[in-house]
């Protein structure tokens, strides 16, 4: 190790323009929820993780009044940017009460450490009987790179698991958690989802594994990207050389329980 510091900023931040072009599949399969959700003209929406406002915006194009939250600044402005009503909020201290008919949530819910609160959160922003519809990675997500990530950053002497920065349950585990906060749940279940991705591993583990990248100075992080990237190239790139994560999605409805 050089005699480099590490990195003491955020975790995790998030750049737009980054995000778009590596991940711009998100959104894209995040799609299907805005069919399960069945927005109707008229009703207030709030999309809870809203990034960039892609999925946003198809909600205000099938009629809904939708506010976006995103604990991300740059991803809120990117959202206004579109002309959407974002804020900046985090989403384990939501102030909403009782302001919703349907909340949204696309790829953001694993990144919230405190599920709990976050679903007390929800169930004050809805109204009685308000639908609550998401998609999150569940257990065994992206379980090939995290493994990879593990064992690179074990055989340098560091603890990974103080870096982890996501939270993956299980359809027994987050049906407990809804029914606990007042929601009956409609349907919940793992969607193994391998995801070809638009480039390199490289660009997928620069925007979403930071906290892993900055156990290591700066100047060494293009090496242990090199090197988790060939640890995963058997499992991860196939003969013509294209990407793809190991994801395994948490998709669920739900409705509040009316009091």
């Amino acid at each position: 190790m050089s005699g480099e510091s590490r990195d003491s900023g955020p975790a995790q931040h998030w750049d737009p323009q980054r995000y778009n072009r590596n991940a711009g599949f998100v959104a894209e399969l995040g799609a299907p929820l805005i069919d399960l959700l069945d927005p109707r003209p008229g009703e207030r929406i709030l999309d809870l993780g809203c990034g960039e406002g892609a999925l946003t915006a198809k909600l205000v194009d099938a009629g809904a009044a939708v506010v976006g939250v995103d604990a991300s600044p740059e991803q809120v402005a990117a959202a206004r940017e579109r002309g959407l009503d974002a804020r900046v909020m985090d989403a384990e201290t939501l102030d909403f009460d009782a302001e919703f008919d349907a909340v949204l949530s696309n790829a953001a819910l694993h990144w919230m450490l405190d599920p709990d609160a976050v679903l007390r959160g929800v169930a004050r922003a809805l109204k009685p009987g308000g639908r609550f519809v998401a998609e999150m990675g569940g257990a065994g997500n992206v379980a090939a790179i995290v493994a990879a990530l593990f064992a690179v950053l074990e055989a340098r002497g560091l603890d990974p698991q103080s870096a982890f920065p996501w939270y993956f349950p299980t359809p027994e585990d987050y049906q407990g958690r809804l029914a606990a906060a007042g929601f009956a749940v409609s349907s919940i279940a793992l969607i193994p989802r391998p995801t070809p991705l638009p480039g390199e591993m490289g660009g997928w583990l620069e925007t979403f594994a930071e906290s892993f990248l900055k156990q290591v100075p700066a100047g060494e992080r293009p090496a242990l990207i090199a090197e988790v990237t060939e640890t995963l190239r058997p499992q991860l790139c196939d003969e013509e050389g294209r990407w793809s994560a190991d994801y395994v999605r948490l998709r669920f409805a739900a409705r509040l329980e009316a009091v």
